[in-house]
């Protein structure tokens, strides 16, 4: 089973990798490993922002900040350059935000890369701070859970739209049930077409689509993030690293009682 998670893994990596030919690859050190990252071509400014920063050395001799196992490992917060154990660290940069570039094609699989932002009161365009990176640990669903959240989203949209068509008629449609049941067929399928049109037309449905249920449900990610921030880039080399540091003990803060350093970010040369 585990061979086969890794081939899968390894499989998942070869076929976004070979697809992303616009950015140069990155190298994320740290006291636990190196991990290579890839950057998608479709989020340009985010990957642009990010490679120029990486340039400049701004992560380097950081932390990750903010672990939380199954979820996620934040850090490159200037603040936590140096700083003393048990300090809250981790302060975002307001002048640092970008605007966001969601793409459906992207969704937060373990490894990914992604930006902070502010929450939406706040930050309603949902700008990124590229202050700051994280990368998903996640979680792995099941089939039922991922069929359990699918029906939790669908089957209000479904039932408000046989409120809209159906009760209107209930009494008409009980009466023709036995006067004529050929008009009461007919009138049920018009009403069926309509609560199936009203459903297919709701932006607001959803399903997972195939490679997002493949990976949920084998490596694991964090599904509520998809859309809310901008992924821009994965781990495609030491994805182990990400277990090592997601597994440490924190604090109250979520910080790692022993710091998980980011001794250096460079672009990897081929």
């Amino acid at each position: 089973m585990k061979q086969a998670l890794i081939l899968f893994t390894l499989l998942l990596n070869y076929v976004f990798a070979s697809a992303q030919t616009k950015y140069p690859n990155v190298v994320i050190s740290t006291n636990y490993g190196d991990m290579t990252v890839m950057l998608y071509d479709e989020t340009p400014r985010h990957a642009e922002y990010f490679l120029d920063l990486v340039k400049k050395g701004y992560f380097d001799g950081t932390l990750f900040q903010r672990v939380i196992k199954e979820f996620m490992i934040q850090g490159g917060a200037q603040d936590t350059r140096n700083a003393a154990p048990g300090t809250r660290v981790g302060s975002g940069n307001t002048s640092m935000e970008i605007m966001p570039e969601f793409n459906e094609k992207y969704f937060h699989k373990k490894g990914t890369l992604s930006a902070p932002r502010r929450g939406n009161n706040e930050n309603p365009k949902k700008k990124s701070d590229m202050s700051q990176i994280f990368i998903v640990h996640g979680k792995i669903m099941t089939e039922g859970r991922m069929d359990s959240l699918e029906m939790t989203v669908n089957i209000p949209i479904r039932n408000a739209a046989t409120r809209k068509y159906y009760i209107p008629r209930k009494e008409e449609l009980a009466e023709l049930k036995t006067s004529d049941p050929q008009a009461f067929n007919d009138s049920i399928d018009q009403i069926m077409y309509r609560i199936d049109s009203a459903f297919n037309a709701s932006p607001d449905k959803f399903f997972y689509k195939p490679k997002e249920r493949e990976a949920y449900n084998t490596i694991g990610g964090a599904r509520h993030l998809d859309m809310e921030y901008t992924a821009y880039g994965e781990v495609i080399d030491g994805i182990e690293v990400i277990d090592k540091i997601a597994n440490l003990e924190t604090d109250g803060n979520d910080r790692p009682h022993n710091d998980a350093k980011i001794l250096r970010v460079r672009i990897k040369k081929e």
